[in-house]
């Protein structure tokens, strides 16, 4: 408000290398506090100035002047794109090959917060030659040079399998491969963060890092004491398990869903979610696959995740897995049913609390359907048939009336927990799919029974 700015900008231009450097700190400081005040800066014309001597300039006004160029970019695609107008990629990319470690490390971290608004701002970074630059950094010494190179690596590949490609194509994914098992945290996290969004594009992308060899060793992530890296390992394996049958299947083969079970078990709120969403993902892809989410114990801790976790895309996410699990035969409705999900699932359902996104994916839609179509397992089924909806009745009956006219034990049980009396009761309407299964009921009894 004092008109700083516009005093600031001649003494860019000052003799003496010291004042160059602070007028640059402190425009970089205003710049980082908010997007008006970044938005100033560039208005005032400081870029060009900012940039005219940077080649020639000492490590100290290097580090200020590109991170003036971070705090600027960081707050909107539209100053980022003011970043690349004034030519500042050439000038990042120079500073990438300077011998300071720290001038590397606010090159990278400025290539990243320009590259992570879209795929046109991460193209520019990719056509200015960053990337193979990038790839030298996170093979550097300095742990913090290593972390922010592949941060800056993770949000360029982010974007498009097309962008993840240049990132493979510089070499990226050995060297990423061979740091998850690197005792620091904040590194793994980004590691595994580059690695998940490159596989994430596409089959032969996932191929690409799992040929690096990733397994096991990135199911140790799973038990690791940062909570980040936990996430972020879950999340790569999602993201390889998500594409193919075949990769689920060497997922199970290297013990990742037993790892992922016992991560999901261990842990709360949203770090749970990209390990439900792998069982889910294994268990979709077939019959096999989904019995092996079973015998590895997957069903317990997604009806944990039903009945403890608040958020509701967490419940969702669990109720989605459930259903994938459930859907494939009888067997495996069975093995969900025994479980006590359906009954979680249906107040779900019903409360009114719950949000509509959940609701859809626990209700006759997703997870609720799914498994009940399957499920003959009637112990499970009969105590829906007293709280259940009419959308969800429909399911139960269908169920019953398939069951109950080649199995006597179960016809009698019918009778005396009041099964029978309760589908009596029920109101369908004439003609309806609903009437025809109540009729094929009532035909496994004698009719004084039915009255």
């Amino acid at each position: 408000n004092s008109g700083v700015v516009c005093l600031l900008r001649p003494l860019l231009l000052d003799t003496v290398p010291s004042i160059r450097q602070t007028t640059a700190l402190a425009l970089g400081r205003l710049a980082d506090y908010d997007v008006e005040l970044a938005e100033a800066v560039v208005k005032a014309g400081i870029l060009p100035q900012l940039m005219c001597s940077l080649p020639e300039e000492n490590r100290y006004y290097k580090k200020a002047a590109v991170f003036v160029l971070r705090a600027i970019a960081k707050h909107s695609p539209q100053l980022a794109q003011a970043i690349v107008q004034c030519g500042a990629l050439e000038m990042l990319v120079i500073c990438l090959e300077d011998f300071d470690p720290g001038v590397k490390e606010g090159a990278s971290w400025a290539f990243a917060c320009i590259a992570r608004h879209n795929p046109e701002l991460s193209q520019a970074v990719v056509d200015a030659g960053a990337v193979p630059l990038l790839v030298l950094c996170i093979q550097e010494p300095e742990i913090a040079l290593k972390r922010i190179a592949a941060s800056t690596l993770s949000d360029i590949s982010k974007h498009s399998p097309e962008l993840a490609q240049t990132v493979v194509d510089a070499g990226a994914i050995a060297y990423l491969a061979q740091m998850i098992p690197n005792p620091d945290a904040k590194l793994k996290r980004q590691v595994l963060s580059a690695l998940s969004q490159i596989a994430k594009h596409s089959v032969d992308l996932a191929e690409l890092v799992v040929e690096a060899e990733i397994f096991p060793v990135v199911l140790t992530c799973l038990k690791d004491s940062d909570e980040y890296v936990k996430k972020n390992g879950a999340t790569l394996i999602r993201e390889i398990a998500k594409h193919t049958p075949e990769l689920s299947q060497l997922v199970v083969n290297s013990g990742g869903v037993a790892a992922v079970v016992d991560c999901i078990g261990s842990c709360r709120g949203t770090v749970r979610l990209p390990g439900i969403m792998t069982l889910g993902y294994v268990a979709a892809h077939s019959e096999d696959l989904s019995m092996a989410v079973i015998v590895s114990k997957g069903i317990p801790p997604l009806c944990v995740c039903l009945i403890e976790e608040h958020e509701d895309h967490i419940k969702a996410a669990a109720a989605w897995a459930l259903g994938q699990i459930g859907r494939h035969t009888a067997e495996h409705a069975r093995h969900v049913a025994v479980a006590n999900v359906l009954p979680t699932l249906l107040d779900i359902f019903v409360d009114t609390r719950s949000s509509e996104d959940l609701k859809t994916k626990a209700s006759r839609f997703k997870a609720l359907k799914d498994i009940l179509q399957k499920c003959t397992y009637l112990p499970a089924l009969e105590p829906l048939l007293h709280e259940a909806p009419p959308s969800i009745i429909k399911h139960i009956i269908g169920q019953f009336s398939k069951v109950l006219p080649y199995d006597s034990k179960a016809r009698r049980l019918f009778v005396t927990t009041g099964g029978l009396k309760k589908v009596q009761e029920i109101k369908a309407e004439p003609g309806s799919l609903l009437q025809e299964y109540i009729h094929a009921i009532n035909k496994c009894y004698p009719e004084e029974i039915v009255r």
